[in-house]
């Protein structure tokens, strides 16, 4: 085997443990950090993953990849999928609400602004006839009765549409807490995303109870969409999100991103914590998925996952790569298993 043959099987082999698809921009990166072990860009992803842990995507962004002088670059992204067009409906919606609100907002500013002008008016009417009562003049009562009638016009008109706007706001209101919900849900598979992820570990770390966090991958997800396109990959994902929502009804599950799902347990032990994973990884493996429009098998289907208690001195950074280590243990090891610390 040639230098560039071995070099090649290194490449791949580190894409394949990172389970990074093997485009043109990941392949260069980490060509960059084989060939050059001793810059400072292959020295920031060593320190990454120490230890055993995984490099992510957002990982390899955050660092760059090689420019042409040597130095660190934002590595190009990689070549879009026909997913990656798709309009995520929960983003949309909340940049319409977004705009009808400060349609709503702009609205309102226009009708007190209208109130205030015909307050101002009348007062000034008001004041005027007043004065010249007390100088003596005689304005007669047709004139204050056509002031206070064109007056109590105008109030019954602005309370109309005070009325209205807001009944307009408290539609308005329910749409925005619908949104917001939306927000944190994935949209593929109905669970929660990393949005509500991130604020939920957070009280964790304020809970009294025992926490603990489960990250599951799914095996050899790639061979799916590989052999049976994007749309089946989808509906495995959903079909998998759904086993470990059944099995971790109570606990918060969510689709932390692309074939990976991340499980907070609270008020669990060790022991339970690692059956409900167990649990869920039999139904998964034991669930016969075939695909629908062809009936064509789509062969046996595992997640392998890392499992991690949380601890006192612990941060999110610090208890996620405690589980991702384990995960990838579990990976590294056989698959379809599932390491606990």
């Amino acid at each position: 085997m040639t230098a560039t043959d071995k070099l090649y099987q290194r490449i791949g082999q580190f894409l394949e443990d990172h389970r990074l698809v093997p485009d043109p921009a990941h392949y260069a990166f980490v060509h960059a950090i084989l060939t050059q072990p001793n810059s400072s860009l292959a020295k920031a992803a060593a320190e990454l993953i120490d230890g055993g842990v995984r490099l992510h995507q957002d990982d390899i962004q955050r660092l760059g990849g090689p420019s042409t002088a040597g130095q660190r670059a934002v590595a190009p992204p990689a070549a879009p999928t026909p997913r990656d067009h798709l309009v995520d409906p929960a983003e949309s919606r909340t940049d319409a609400l977004a705009e009808q609100t400060q349609d709503h907002v702009e609205a309102l500013s226009a009708m007190i602004r209208t109130i205030q002008a015909d307050t101002s008016a009348f007062s000034a009417n008001l004041e005027r006839s007043a004065a010249e009562i007390r100088r003596g003049e005689s304005i007669g009562l047709a004139t204050l009765a056509k002031l206070t009638g064109e007056m109590l016009e105008r109030i019954h008109d602005s309370e109309r549409r005070l009325e209205k706007a807001t009944a307009e706001a408290d539609a308005l209101r329910e749409k925005l807490v619908e949104a917001r919900a939306s927000a944190r849900r994935d949209p593929l598979t109905g669970l929660a995303n990393r949005l509500a992820f991130n604020e939920s570990i957070g009280q964790c770390f304020q809970s009294p109870a025992s926490c603990y966090l489960a990250l599951c991958d799914v095996d050899r997800f790639k061979r799916i969409n590989d052999e049976h396109g994007h749309a089946v990959g989808d509906r495995v994902l959903s079909a998998i999100g759904q086993i470990l929502s059944d099995e971790g009804r109570g606990h918060l599950v969510c689709r932390h991103g692309g074939e990976e799902f991340a499980i907070l347990m609270t008020g669990l032990t060790m022991a339970e914590a690692r059956a409900l994973i167990d649990r869920a990884r039999d139904a998964v493996r034991e669930k016969r998925l075939r695909v629908r429009e062809t009936g064509e098998a789509i062969g046996e289907v595992t997640f392998s996952a890392g499992i991690t208690g949380f601890r006192p001195d612990d941060t999110h950074e610090t208890v996620f790569a405690r589980a991702d280590a384990l995960l990838y243990r579990a990976k590294n090891e056989g698959r379809n298993r599932v390491y606990a610390d």
